[in-house]
């Protein structure tokens, strides 16, 4: 290789990320793919992109916290800066104020670094400036006394105050603000058995046997909570031999609730990533048929790709509006339907943090109406007697609760499941068991997993 000319940079934990954070704020794009792309690309691996990972969750984390103790720091005041230099400024301030493990003049040293690669000597010595007052004043940032509880939850626990609001009025103080504190603690990694080709017991054997740390759930039969270090899931051998899929143990809960069995014929209206609809096929034992629609063919395709990966060969993959599968499918032909619907998603703040500060009271009452319309199409094509399956990631009564209510009184033909799965009588769900009288609605604190909801809505035979 030749020795003339500067390489590039090197990337480093922090380098990488400013260029994310400062990219979604720009671009408004999803912190995780971000990310994920930006550390393949950097290279950087182990605690390095453990950092950078904590860097870029923590600061968005925690943005509107971080904002207003900085403001009074920045002379012009943070808006008025470059996008790439608030960024800086927010990720080397939650380096200092919420992270204790790291020497804060290897901050400083650090973000002055960045800036002076980046622009030019007076924004270097403003960064300088900055971080090293912040330090000298460190124990007076405090949050001001006798704000309301909007805005005291709001910035202890940096959720925008709209949301903060809403939550207040739909669960009450207490449980509002430990929603918002779940939001901000790391999100557990668990991973799905898959039952077709392995077992609970083997796969928690071979886990041991590679050092991890790893227990089973206790929401999902087929669930692995696997503790501290496991790294990324994905990367393993296990993954892609087709023994595991990555998966959040509210999620494995659907495909339970949906209770397939073998030989069945189901329909999932929503499918795409897949994670459902495998495990629906999974349950059944690559019997009868799944037939996985998603709107998006690029989308679908990462349906079909986890179906090979996994070995599983009864899943049909369909393309199109799913609001308009009456359109092709027969009427009163499915023993189960999963509806999964697109919804506003607040129940995975704690993986995505950047959705809390990207969603509006506006999405809400927008995607009400779509899940009203899926929810209308897919009744019309289940069986007399077979079961509908409704979910979202969310914990928003209007997208939950409220909406099945609604759909029950247009459909006399449909009735709540009187009989309920195991999982929802275990004691990490009695909370949500006994929350609301329209099916299961779990939040972020309830188990340490996703915020979901779950109902179960069963078809009447008609009478002779």
């Amino acid at each position: 290789m030749s020795s003339g000319g500067r390489s590039p940079a090197k990337s480093t934990s922090r380098s990488v990320a400013l260029q994310v954070l400062t990219a979604v704020e720009q671009e408004g794009a999803y912190s995780n793919l971000l990310l994920n792309g930006a550390l393949q690309k950097s290279g950087l691996s182990g605690p390095d992109a453990g950092l950078a990972t904590e860097l870029v969750y923590g600061t968005i984390q925690r943005l509107n916290t971080i904002d207003f103790l900085l403001e009074p720091f920045v002379t012009k005041g943070m808006g008025k800066l470059a996008p790439w230099v608030r960024n800086l400024l927010r990720m080397s301030f939650y380096q200092l104020y919420y992270l204790d493990r790291i020497p804060p003049h290897a901050v400083v040293n650090e973000a002055v670094n960045l800036a002076k690669k980046r622009g030019h000597q007076g924004i270097s010595g403003m960064v300088n400036g900055v971080l090293r007052n912040v330090l000298r004043r460190k124990e007076e940032l405090k949050l001001p006394e006798g704000l309301s509880p909007v805005q005291r939850i709001a910035l202890e626990h940096s959720h925008p105050e709209w949301l903060v609001a809403r939550l207040l009025e739909q669960y009450g103080e207490q449980t509002a603000e430990a929603i918002c504190r779940a939001n901000n603690e790391p999100p557990s990694i668990s991973i799905r058995v898959n039952r077709a080709k392995t077992n609970r017991e083997d796969m928690l054997r071979l886990l041991k046997e590679q050092g991890l740390s790893a227990a089973p759930s206790k929401l999902s039969q087929d669930g692995i909570v696997v503790e501290g270090g496991g790294g990324n899931m994905a990367l393993t051998p296990w993954y892609r031999e087709g023994l595991i899929s990555v998966q959040d143990e509210s999620s494995m809960l659907v495909a339970e609730a949906l209770a397939p069995e073998p030989g069945m014929s189901v329909l999932d209206c929503c499918a795409a990533p897949g994670g459902k609809t495998c495990h629906i096929a999974e349950i059944m034992q690559d019997s009868g048929l799944v037939l996985a629609n998603d709107i998006h063919p690029h989308k679908a395709k990462l349906v079909e790709d986890q179906a090979n990966r996994l070995g599983l060969t009864n899943i049909d993959i369909s393309t199109g509006d799913a609001s308009k599968l009456g359109e092709r499918l027969e009427q009163n032909s499915f023993d189960r339907i999963l509806l999964d619907a697109p919804c506003s998603g607040l129940g995975v703040i704690r993986r995505k943090p950047d959705l809390k500060w990207a969603k509006t009271a506006g999405d809400i009452a927008e995607i009400a109406g779509i899940q009203r319309t899926l929810l209308d199409t897919a009744g019309d094509l289940l069986k007399p007697g077979g079961l509908l399956v409704y979910s979202t990631c969310t914990i928003e009564p209007r997208e939950n609760e409220e909406m099945v209510s609604s759909f029950l009184s247009r459909h006399p033909e449909f009735e709540l499941a009187t009989d309920k799965p195991s999982a929802w009588e275990t004691e990490p769900l009695a909370a949500a068991s006994a929350r609301g009288s329209i099916g299961l609605q779990i939040l972020p604190q309830d188990a340490h997993s996703d915020g979901f909801y779950i109902a179960r809505l069963r078809k009447k035979h008609v009478q002779a």
